[in-house]
């Protein structure tokens, strides 16, 4: 699984050089210190009622005790007994009195020595679970010195017992009870969250570990494969997160190689970019010449030579802006798009008696407002391109159609580039714009549908596949008119005719 890549980033010298979390700032520390605070959190919560109720269960008690003795003192005469026997009796129990009330005639069974004042009473049969986790800490906190007239009635007995006890015994079992709660409280949160983290480092942390891991090792070093993640066989959300980590890396990677091949092919571009210049240089001189030759057949074709020897030269001079991503910006004026096309036709060198039929379907006053050298780079590829994907079909009796048409929408033309050839396969379909990936055809490379569109959008327009079957591939070119400039236009009618 992801061991192999976590291993190769532990091995990266950025891990070694302190990139990793440490331990007291990691997810595993935080869990566990977090895991623990919420449990006693939740001990407490549930403290507060149990240490409330033990508080009435200790109270409960010793009134069933007194309870217990006045039932034995009620049948027979409390003044006979001895004061050392009443002495015995409420040491046994804790308090200082012992009274029963029946029938609303209460009676005072045995007494030591009567306090001079009774701090709280405590009706056990009538007190709230708030008013009982009020008093218990009452007492936990602040208690030990307090006088406690407790009452209430016991088992089925219609009497009701009283007694008067001080709460130091009280508080000191409360002491205790807290005590041992507390204890085991803290045994509980360290278990549980044990438990808890063990769990989740298993199944979050430490696939989010390997995870990041990864992506230092990737940074490191992203063009060796071996740093790419390999996800686990999960369905949860750390399953598809690693798969989309690979899959990212994977693009990322293949990315990186296609750049890095650009980047080559722009060195080996510049280099014979050089000569090449020299040579068309030599071309230009010769077509000079060619010019004072009074010959008819060669005085129509040197105009058309000379063009075609200058666009190569302003080709050859800016065949590595796309690389660089330094396109000049078009200068954009009103064309004659019909004449446009027939300088595109010529660039084409379609054989007027071959197999190619080239249609030059624009009407002759139809305007586009754009660069006239940049328009007409981007229908020489688009062109090229279907000429090269009809000239593939090697039998004799299909049609080889290619027909350029325009209209216009408002301020918007749209020029519609159409051949009959087999249509673009899938994968060019799925990556049209992409340089070395949008190719159709065998060995190329996509550039020339890469450079069209970046030159449409320069425009701002858009370069679009209206269709693609067999038989028929319609491109659109879209551009719209120049936004007219509100400053300059009332310039120009300011100025005087």
């Amino acid at each position: 699984m992801a061991d192999k890549t976590v291993g190769d980033a532990d091995e990266s010298p950025g891990m070694k050089t302190g990139r990793s979390v440490p331990l007291s700032r990691g997810l595993s520390t935080k869990l566990l210190v977090l895991t623990i605070i919420f449990v006693l959190i939740a001990e407490v919560l549930i403290f507060l009622p149990s240490i409330a109720n033990f508080r009435l269960r200790w109270l409960e008690e010793r009134l069933g005790t007194a309870a217990a003795v006045s039932i034995v003192l009620v049948q027979t005469d409390p003044s006979d007994l001895s004061r050392e026997v009443q002495q015995d009796v409420l040491r046994s129990i804790g308090a200082k009195a012992i009274a029963v009330r029946d029938g609303g005639v209460s009676r005072l069974l045995v007494v030591a020595k009567m306090p001079p004042q009774v701090d709280e009473h405590i009706d056990l049969a009538n007190t709230g679970p708030m008013e009982a986790m009020n008093s218990a800490l009452s007492t936990l906190f602040t208690g030990g010195d307090r006088m406690l007239r407790v009452f209430g009635p016991v088992g089925d007995s219609e009497k009701e017992f009283e007694l008067i006890i001080p709460d130091y015994k009280l508080r000191k079992a409360m002491l205790v009870y807290s005590r041992n709660v507390a204890f085991l409280s803290l045994l509980i949160s360290l278990f549980t969250a044990t438990l808890v983290f063990y769990a989740i480092d298993r199944i979050m942390i430490r696939p989010i570990r390997a995870m990041t891991q990864s992506m230092l090792a990737f940074s490191q070093a992203p063009d060796d494969p071996s740093r790419i993640i390999e996800p686990e066989d999960r369905g949860d959300e750390i399953g598809v997160a690693e798969r989309k980590l690979s899959d990212m890396q994977q693009r990322l990677q293949k990315t990186l190689n296609e750049q890095r091949h650009l980047a080559d092919l722009g060195l080996a571009v510049s280099k014979i970019n050089h000569d090449m210049r020299n040579i068309l240089a030599s071309a230009q001189l010769m077509s000079d010449r060619l010019g004072m030759v009074r010959d008819p057949t060669v005085q129509s074709l040197v105009p058309k030579l000379v063009r075609a020897l200058d666009r190569a030269v302003s080709y050859s001079e800016g065949v590595l802006t796309y690389g660089r991503t330094q396109e000049a910006p078009p200068s954009r004026r009103r064309l004659r798009l019909r004449q446009t096309v027939e300088d595109v036709q010529g660039l084409l060198g379609i054989d007027p008696e071959g197999e190619i039929e080239f249609i030059n379907d624009v009407e002759p006053n139809f305007e586009v407002d754009a660069d006239s050298e940049q328009l007409v780079r981007v229908l020489t590829n688009l062109c090229r391109n279907s000429i090269q994907a009809m000239a593939a079909d090697t039998e004799g009796a299909i049609v080889r159609r290619l027909s350029i048409s325009a209209d216009r929408t408002g301020s918007v033309s749209r020029i519609l580039v159409t051949d009959t050839g087999p249509g673009l396969p899938q994968k060019a379909r799925e990556n049209l714009f992409a340089a070395f990936r949008g190719s159709a055809r065998s060995g190329g490379t996509g550039l020339g549908l890469a450079i069209a569109h970046e030159l449409v959008r320069a425009h701002g327009g858009a370069l679009d596949l209206v269709e693609s079957v067999g038989g028929r591939t319609v491109f659109s070119v879209t551009i719209p008119d120049q936004p007219v400039r509100l400053d300059e236009a009332r310039h120009h009618l300011r100025r005087p005719a």
